[in-house]
């Protein structure tokens, strides 16, 4: 009976040092997973601005333009002639209403009705996307002295439409008539005068 108490205190033994064991192992397992999504949370991406967002969604967009040329044509390829065919594509997609020389609203800033006048991209939007792309440009490697987006040509084109736009939307007759809106106390001084005149 000893020799058996014995044995199954030795048997007792054995099991409670072995679920010891089991749990120091599940513990460090346990701290183990701890520690692993530890360094997940902190190569956080850092969120692009609005303007760095704009621009990489303007040089993807040049990009597949060269791609769907025939035949497709490279970035070391690209010249101002390419980046100018570039501009003219964007217009089908612009919301700026540019009068023709023929349309009776022709030069003024607000027409009273409709017309079948194309829209086109306006020139603002124009210089603000070469100035990313020129800025892109070379942020992917391309040299400054060969940048097609700083040609002399596209200054001359954005110069052109700058132009043709402010003169069949309008625009400088619309400043004219800003002054003339705030003209207005000379207008409210007159009764003043006339009254003093009567006394």
């Amino acid at each position: 009976m000893s020799g058996a108490g014995g044995v199954a205190k030795a048997c007792a033994a054995a099991a409670a040092e072995g679920s010891s064991r089991s749990s120091t192992g599940t513990t460090i397992c346990s701290g183990d997973r701890h520690h692993q999504p530890q360094p997940q949370p902190q190569p956080h991406p850092v969120p692009l601005s609005r303007y760095e967002s704009q621009k990489r969604r303007d040089w993807n967009t040049f990009g597949q333009y060269l791609k769907n040329q025939r035949p497709p044509v490279s970035l070391s390829q690209c010249s101002c002639n390419h980046v100018l065919d570039f501009l003219r594509y964007l217009d089908q997609f612009g919301k700026t209403k540019v009068h023709l020389h023929g349309c009776v609203f022709f030069g003024q800033p607000d027409p009273p009705a409709p017309c079948t006048c194309p829209l086109r991209q306006a020139w603002g939007s124009l210089d603000a996307l070469i100035g990313r792309l020129r800025a892109a440009y070379e942020e992917h490697g391309g040299s400054p002295e060969t940048n097609p987006f700083g040609n002399g040509a596209i200054r001359v084109y954005l110069r052109e439409v700058r132009e043709c736009q402010a003169k069949a939307r309008g625009i400088p007759y619309k400043k004219k008539k800003k002054k003339k809106y705030h003209q207005i106390k000379p207008n409210n001084d007159e009764p003043a005068k006339s009254s003093r005149q009567s006394t």
